[in-house]
């Protein structure tokens, strides 16, 4: 008894926990005693292991836990952590560039007068869960949680120099993720949002316990809610400022310009329909508006020997390596237009951050923009319509004859079934 006092002196951690408005877990603090040794190194699967089990909470222990590691390089004691926390609370503010989200959850009110409490809970739970795990695979930042509502930074508090691509493709994620929740509603839910970006002031704590968020201030948040306003369901609107920052990397329906209230002069706005079949992000996001090329006539013209030397049967390889921005893409553009008149086979295979967990994904666009080449639009919907996604594009693919029969397909079986096949109104398209 003796020791656990002590162990109880030393820490408070029930003061602590109360203090972010967790004191629910204080048992189970005490039981697996974690002291201020052991704290700093708490990760999300310890969190959950301790019986944190809402997502909202684990978050919050674990930007506390994040302050107490920076602060100090040996562990930080439970009772200077309020002033760590504190000190975050007014040095961490800064002035960035940052894509919002609002996502909303469509009906919610309707479904409040025909549900039980208890029921609707689940529905909501359930769906906010879907919407963190999916914005977390796109690593951005669950803000708030507001009812039905969801308010998602991002670009905070780690900087993309894709942010409002992974915004936009979040969004359309969530829109399925949602789509296929099984809960005790009785239709399918449905979530609409918005997305703006902007420069903003992002980073203060606000509030304490239950009610703490990390403030943002500017007019990027009121426009994100504005777009999420006019939005149909299973939509995602997206403002001006983060179209410019697309491209052509998005199929976008153009809504026209809208007066919205609390915004000076009508503002235009766009709804994402599905990522476009471009070829690579370069040509999206820069489309035909090239600039010359400017000293990289020695690297140009290594790529054209080495060319030269592929063409008289000798296979050449060539890496071309440097850090981001440098001119790398430009180059290879160059190369590309150069050889445009040119009879030879290009194959062009692209990587994505977004697709981390698909090791076949560069695999995957490759045939997808062969089978797209190859099979127009109008035959595939008259002729190939009723046939299932895998025999649809069977006669584009080329396998060695040498190898076995059992030994040919089943790889790339399993890479073409690793995508579903789209609603009928896609009919005849292999999209991503």
């Amino acid at each position: 008894m003796q020791r656990e006092a002590n162990w109880g002196a030393a820490m408070d951690v029930g003061v602590w926990l109360r203090g972010l408005g967790l004191g629910q877990y204080e048992a189970a603090f005490r039981e697996n005693k974690i002291d201020d040794t052991v704290l700093p190194s708490l990760t999300a699967e310890d969190l959950k292991d301790l019986g944190v089990g809402f997502v909202g909470d684990r978050r919050k222990l674990l930007d506390v836990i994040a302050v107490l590691r920076v602060e100090a390089s040996e562990p930080t004691r439970l009772s200077d952590a309020s002033l760590a926390t504190d000190k975050a609370a007014k040095d961490t503010a800064e002035r960035r560039q940052v894509t919002v989200m609002f996502s909303d959850l469509v009906g919610s009110t309707a479904l409040s007068t025909h549900m039980d409490p208890e029921d609707l809970r689940e529905v909501i739970s359930a769906y906010q869960k879907s919407v963190a795990e999916t914005v977390r695979r796109f690593d951005g930042f669950v803000a708030k949680y507001m009812g039905d509502g969801v308010l998602i930074y991002f670009g905070y508090p780690h900087s993309h120099e894709d942010d409002a691509e992974r915004a936009v493709r979040a969004g359309l994620d969530i829109i399925g993720a949602v789509a296929r929740l099984e809960t005790r509603a009785p239709e399918p839910l449905k979530v609409r949002a918005g997305i703006a970006t902007g420069l903003v002031v992002v980073g203060d704590l606000i509030g304490s316990g239950d009610a703490q968020e990390r403030g943002i201030v500017g007019e990027t948040p009121n426009l994100a809610a504005r777009m999420q306003g006019i939005a149909e369901p299973n939509r995602v609107v997206i403002a001006e400022s983060a179209r410019r920052l697309l491209g052509t990397l998005f199929e976008l329906e153009d809504l026209g310009s809208h007066s919205l209230k609390g915004l000076a002069g009508p503002v235009r706005a766009w709804a994402a329909i599905r990522p476009s079949t471009v070829e690579g992000r370069f040509e999206a996001l820069h489309g035909q508006g090239l600039t010359a090329l400017v000293g990289r006539e020695e690297e140009f013209e290594i790529l054209l020997r080495r060319w030269q030397r592929a063409r008289g049967g000798e296979g050449q390889v060539v890496l071309v390596s440097g850090e981001a921005g440098i001119g790398k893409s430009r180059l290879t553009a160059a190369l590309l237009e150069r050889l445009a008149g040119e009879p030879h086979t290009r194959l062009r295979y692209f990587c994505s951050p977004q697709h981390t967990d698909s090791s076949f994904y560069p695999i995957i666009g490759q045939l997808e923009r062969a089978a797209a080449s190859r099979i127009g639009m109008t035959h595939a919907r008259s002729s190939t319509s009723s046939m299932p996604c895998s025999r649809r594009f069977r006669p584009q693919i080329r396998m060695p004859h040498s190898l076995p029969n059992c030994c040919r397909f089943p790889t790339m079986a399993a890479i073409l079934h690793s995508r579903s096949c789209r609603s009928s109104a896609d009919r005849g398209r292999w999209k991503p």
